[in-house]
Formats: C-alpha cells, structure tokens, sequence
C-alpha cells in the first residue's frame, strides 16, 4: 500500500496562519506534515511510498526535503481540485493507496481502519465516515448497509439520504485514474469519479467515532494543541535551567530553556531555548523553539509560533505567528459576557467557531503595544503594528497600523 497526502492547496480561510502552508505549521517541535508522516509510517507504509502533491512554489519541500528526504514530492501547477491533485501522483501509483491531508498526526489510525474493511470485504474502495448531526453541511452518503451507492453534497435539510457525512480519508485502487479520466474536469470531479465507482464495483465506508482533527479555519489551529499535547513526551532537558521554586507537571522542557523563580507549567510543550520570567503560569500551552514569557504573565490554552516574545499580560485561547512582540499588560479577552458561541469573520463572511472559550489569532511578525486588549474571534493579519491601548474589536488586514 502506498500513500498520497495533499498539500497544494492555497489555505485562504486559514489567514492568518497562511503565510507558510498550514501544513509548515510547527507543534511540539515539528511541522504538521512531519506527524502525518511519521504516523503513516507507523501504519506500516515506507517513506519511499508516500507521495506529497504541493503548490508550483515547492515550499513544502524546500522545507522538508533534508528531514524527510525519501518522500516524492510532486507540483501541482494550477490549483484545479482534489481530484486533479491526486491525479499527479499517477506516475508514482503501483497498488492502492490511502489519500490524507497533511494535518493527520493520527493517520496510522484512519489507514488501519480503512485497511480493516478492505479486508472484512473485499472492496477494492473504501471511503471514511462519520456519523453527524447536520447532514446539509456535508457531503452525505447514500448507503445500503455499509455499501455506497452515491454521495449527496449537501444536501437540503430532512432530505438527506443517511447521517453519514464524508471524512477527508480514502483508500483507493490503481484503477481510480481511469475513473477520474472519464468525468468532467471541473473543481468536483473528484466526487464525481468516486460516484462513478460506486456505481460500477463494491465501494465501502468504514465508520469511525474518532473526533478527526479539521484544519480549516484558524481557530483549528487551538485543536492541533490539544490533540498533540497529548502525544508529547513529558520530559526536562538536562541543559534546562529551573530555577528555586518552580513547579513543572507533565510537561515537555527543551534544551537550553530558563525558567526563572516561582513560575508554573502545567501540561505544556515548552520549546528549545525559551525564557519563562518570575511568577508566571504557562498551562496547557505549545511554545516553540525561543519562545519569551516575561514575569508576571498567564499563557492558558494556547500555541505559540517561534520566536514570539510577550512581556506580560494574559493570553488565552489564542494562536500566534512566529516573531511576533506582545507588550505588557496585553490581555486577549477569549469568553463572551453571555458565555455564548464566538463567531470570526473569515474572507468577509461571519462563521461560527463551535467555541465558547476563544482568544484570538495573531499572524506572523506583528507587534503590538502595552496594555492593548483583543474581544474573542478577532483575526489579526501579519506584519502589523497595533499601538499601546488599543482595543481590537475587528479583524485588521495584513499590514495595518492602528493607534
């Protein structure tokens, strides 16, 4: 079996974490791709036949190629959908293969259970699966049993044909090419093939309970957080610094890391040569590599990029891109007075979160002054430069200068 992970696609409702490819983005010590790889290998399927489709600008593997130096990596020049995506990997398919985004540090899971049906019956398709309780935001399937007959794209509310939505995993035979060949080319045609399957020979769904992470929006980056801190490796560095007074609990300590008089860390990453002041309590939290917490500060729930630095203040709920500068006093207000869902606006449009506790999100480079306060779900683009008490109550676009 071999694998194909998609990773070309361009991200905007990602902004503000899109100014490297989401799947660039670093936790606990290394990118979202790299877990992904590291658990497909686990399932049993070699790095020389695993297959990444990344965008005409090759980052991914600029990035990566020294890390992971036996994967293919192919370009996919323009950006005409997921089924023209899987279509460059062709030339490098010789059996079936499993299709993954890049943001699946739990693919070994997915893999063994799509393997699982295959074998129980012989389909030469298996689609994944997932019970839900708003059919009209997915696409549905039409099943008999556990066999496919079509898939409904959201479909009108009390007219879908099952609950089961589609899950972004597949396994496929060589044969899908041939499918694809005969459809429409168009942003669908992926579904499309599938369905021309379905109708022609045995395709399954396997059904799985398993929250899967979703990396959509930027707010999905606090979901990365949570689903990986519990796969760290609670550890402290023999090179690490920890000064009288401090109380570490099941937390990762990297090389080099100064942690000063009476702080607390409670279930965080703390990354390679970062500082954590007097007073302060880091909890639940990733920090990268040269991270700064200043004393007297509260981080809670959080993910830091590399190299941010904050003064002091409290962060919470809340995703920062690398080289970011936070003040003193900063404070990301992250509950609603009525303790209701926050809502964001992404590419101009209001979208619910899910969440009732949500800081916000800070992009890359931005520097912001003292005692400035953010309201939950606000976006703040890279590069900006918000003056001291400032309160941000709407998204600002990259580059913006406020005082």
């Amino acid at each position: 079996m071999q694998a194909v992970v998609l990773a070309a696609g361009e991200s905007s409702r990602y902004w503000p974490l899109n100014k490297r490819h989401k799947s660039l983005t670093t936790a606990c010590g290394k990118t979202m791709l790299e877990w992904t790889v590291d658990s497909i290998k686990s399932a049993g399927i070699p790095e020389k036949d695993i297959v990444v489709i990344q965008g005409p600008g090759r980052e991914i593997e600029f990035a990566l190629s020294s890390k992971l130096p036996g994967l293919k990596y192919v370009v996919q020049l323009e950006p005409k959908g997921m089924g023209d995506a899987v279509m460059q990997a062709e030339n490098h398919i010789r059996d079936a293969f499993v299709v993954l985004n890049p943001n699946h540090p739990d693919a070994a899971e997915v893999i063994d259970v799509l393997k699982a049906k295959k074998e129980e019956t012989g389909a030469g398709m298996v689609l994944m699966g997932q019970e839900t309780n708003t059919p009209e935001l997915y696409g549905v399937f039409d099943l008999e049993k556990d066999k496919a007959k079509a898939i409904v794209e959201k479909p009108e509310t009390g007219k879908a044909p099952s609950n089961i939505r589609v899950v972004g995993s597949y396994l496929l035979p060589k044969d899908f090419f041939g499918y694809y060949k005969r459809v429409p080319e168009h942003m669908y045609a992926f579904e499309d093939a599938l369905s021309l399957h379905m109708k022609e020979k045995d395709t399954r769904v396997a059904l799985t309970k398993k929250d899967m992470i979703s990396v959509k929006y930027p707010w999905h980056r606090l979901k990365i957080r949570e689903e990986l801190l519990k796969k760290k490796k609670d550890s402290i560095s023999k090179t690490a610094k920890i000064a009288k007074g401090v109380i570490i609990e099941n937390s990762h300590i990297g090389e080099n890391v100064k942690i000063f008089e009476n702080s607390v860390i409670k279930n965080s990453y703390i990354g390679d040569n970062s500082i954590i002041g007097n007073f302060s309590l880091v909890r639940d939290t990733t920090l990268e590599t040269g991270c700064l917490i200043g004393a007297h500060s509260e981080v809670a729930k959080s993910a830091f990029q590399e190299d941010v630095h904050m003064h002091s203040g409290y962060i919470g709920d809340t995703a920062i891109g690398a080289h970011s500068r936070i003040g003193a006093g900063v404070i990301t207000a992250n509950v609603r007075l009525d303790r209701g869902e926050i809502f964001s606006v992404v590419k101009g449009k209001k979208k619910g979160t899910g969440l009732t506790s949500f800081g916000c999100i800070i992009g890359e480079n931005v520097k912001m002054g003292i005692n400035t306060s953010t309201m939950p779900g606000v976006l703040i683009g890279n590069n900006c430069i918000i003056g001291p008490g400032v309160i941000v109550k709407e998204n600002l676009p990259d580059g913006s200068k406020v005082r």
